[in-house]
Order: structure tokens, then C-alpha cells, then sequence
């Protein structure tokens, strides 16, 4: 068995783990990219070109890790029906990738959301106005009224109320940007806090440095394109706050949809009034593990040598080899 990724996203950190794990690596993806994995961070065994080399994947006898650029670039569909072992259960993807599904399950987890506006004139505060699926915060904007909001929908083609079906319109709700990165492993049933992040966005945090006249001079709309990651450790308080709000995300997953495994993320904000308020879910792995490719302060607590969130994949995937439990693992 090998393990395979798209060469995007955090391949290096999935390739890395499972090398040091001791399996042998596929990267795929576009041909500019192959000297990445294969010589500036030789992490990549194998390079084969193409966004989904299924014959070849099949004939090395692959495993596929999914990530937001292997899951955007092939899309639902296609990945459903991959022939290709996938590490983790298909069927989230759907309740992933739609913002109302998502919230749905969000909810069954009684977790605190910000308030949804499916009209936008009944818009009484500032809005966070978000497309369908991974796109890493392409899209998005800003908008303080119903008036804002059919100003700025322009740029995404929204003429009408008809055009809404690809968007959702959340409250903005002012707080610290907090992406906890998680590992539920289901031969052990343990749920584990593997990181923290936040996002550096542009130009959401780079129009911060410009004098506030200015920016309204200049009439610059705000974007949240996802540029890179800060590493966070949050106050030893707040840690169980986020550890209950991933274990019921796992629960409620069993009964939605046959269960949730392997790395996710919840995205949302502390507050002033330190409550965790989530306004959606990544349910694979995250680039915001990416500076941990050496571990964090909290996969140092549990374990005693190096864990990445690549790295605990390829160990789950060593142990279900070793006590023959892959088809549990793998779709």
C-alpha cells in the first residue's frame, strides 16, 4: 500500500508523515509542481501528472488522502465515485460542501452558529456573505445592510433572489479568528486536538495598514482570500470548550451520516464574552495544520515524538494495515 495526495493544499505535510511512517508516496497534480515533492522537499516517491490518474493510482496500489484542493479540483461527483481507496467517509462530503446541510448538522450538534438570513433585505447588521464549498474564503464579502448587500452581490453574477441558491448570508459576529484542527481516530474511538490556527486573509488583515481614511477614499471592498496560517495556542481554559465542540460534531456525525474519521477543523471566533461561536466545518484536513508539520503544543502533551496531522493519518492507516482493519477506515 502507498499513500497518495493532489500535489496542493498540505500534500507536503501528508507525504512527509507517511514516509516517516515508512510508506511509500504518490503526489498527482499539475507538472509544474512535481519538482516540489520530488526535489525541493523530496517527499513525493512517485510523481504522476494529471488531477486524477486513477489507472496509475490503482496499479501502485494507492490510498488517497483527501484534502480542499483534491476535493475542489475533481469535484463531489467525481470523487464519489473514484474507484481508488479514499481514506474516510464520502458521504460528509455532501454535508460539507453545502452550507445548509452543513448547518443542519451543526445544529443537531447544539453548537453556538451565528444567525442565517435567507432574504437578504431582512438584513439588520453587518453580514459575512459566503459561497458553497472550499474555496478558501474566494468569494466572500461584506455588507452592512440589504442595500450593501445587492451592491456588492454584483460580483458574484447574484441579480435576483433566484441567483441565492449558491450562497449563504451569516451574521458577522466580531471575535478572534479560532481554526482548531482535530484527529478522530475510529479504531480507538479517541478524539484528539491535534492544533490551532487563524487565517492570514487578504486583504481582509493587510487593508488594516492603511490609515482608515484612506480606506475609504480609496473605496476598497473587502476580500478573504486565504494567503497563509498563524500558529495560536489558546488559554488553557478555552480548551475544553473545543474539545466538547468536536466531540459532539463526531456524535451527531454517527447518526447523520454513518460517522466522521480522520482530521476536520471547526472555524469560528472567541468573543469578548470567550464563547466559541462556529460558523462552519472543514471535515478533511486543513492547510491550517501546515505550520505543524514538526507538532504542536498539544501533539507534544500526548505524544513523545513528533506528530503532524499528516503524520497521525499514516499512523492510523499503519495500525488498521497491521491489525487488518482497512476496509473500516477506507471508502
Amino acid at each position: 500500500m502507498r499513500v497518495a495526495t493532489y500535489a496542493s493544499h498540505s500534500a507536503l505535510q501528508i507525504l512527509k508523515g507517511a514516509k516517516d511512517e515508512g510508506f511509500e508516496t504518490i503526489a498527482f497534480g499539475k507538472a509544474r509542481a512535481k519538482p516540489l515533492y520530488t526535489h525541493y522537499f523530496p517527499v513525493a516517491d512517485y510523481f504522476i501528472e494529471g488531477t486524477y490518474p486513477e489507472e496509475e493510482l490503482l496499479e501502485l496500489d494507492a490510498v488517497v488522502i483527501p484534502t480542499g484542493s483534491f476535493v475542489a479540483h475533481l469535484g463531489i461527483e467525481l470523487v464519489e465515485k473514484m474507484c481508488v481507496p479514499y481514506y474516510g467517509n464520502k458521504e460528509v462530503l455532501k454535508w460539507e460542501s453545502d452550507r445548509n446541510l452543513e448547518r443542519k448538522w451543526l445544529e443537531k450538534a447544539k453548537l453556538r452558529l451565528p444567525r442565517v438570513y435567507d432574504d437578504p433585505d431582512d438584513i439588520d447588521g453587518p453580514v459575512i456573505v459566503k459561497p458553497h464549498g472550499a474555496k478558501g474564503g474566494k468569494g466572500y464579502f461584506l455588507a452592512k445592510n440589504s442595500t450593501d448587500f445587492w451592491e456588492k452581490a454584483k460580483r458574484l453574477g447574484i441579480r435576483d433572489k433566484e441567483d441565492l441558491r449558491g450562497i449563504q448570508i451569516q451574521e458577522y459576529v466580531v471575535g478572534v479568528p479560532v481554526y482548531p484542527h482535530y484527529f478522530y481516530s475510529k479504531l480507538n474511538g479517541e478524539l484528539e486536538l491535534m492544533s490551532v490556527d487563524r487565517r492570514y486573509e487578504s486583504n481582509a488583515d493587510a487593508i488594516g495598514r492603511i490609515p482608515a481614511k484612506e480606506q475609504l477614499d480609496l473605496e476598497m471592498g473587502t476580500n478573504y482570500t486565504v494567503i497563509g496560517n498563524i500558529p495560536l495556542v489558546l488559554r488553557e481554559s478555552l480548551l475544553m470548550d473545543v474539545i466538547e465542540a468536536g466531540e459532539k460534531v463526531v456524535e451527531t456525525a454517527e447518526k447523520l451520516m454513518g460517522g466522521l474519521w480522520g482530521p476536520f477543523c471547526l472555524e469560528g471566533v472567541y468573543t469578548e464574552e470567550l464563547e466559541f461561536v462556529v460558523f462552519e466545518i472543514s471535515a478533511r484536513i486543513v492547510a491550517g495544520t501546515n505550520p505543524f508539520v514538526h507538532g504542536s503544543p498539544y501533539s507534544w502533551l500526548r505524544y513523545d515524538f513528533p506528530v503532524s496531522t499528516g503524520r497521525r493519518i499514516a499512523m492510523e492507516l499503519r495500525e488498521a494495515l497491521e491489525e487488518d482493519k482497512l476496509r473500516d477506515v477506507l471508502t
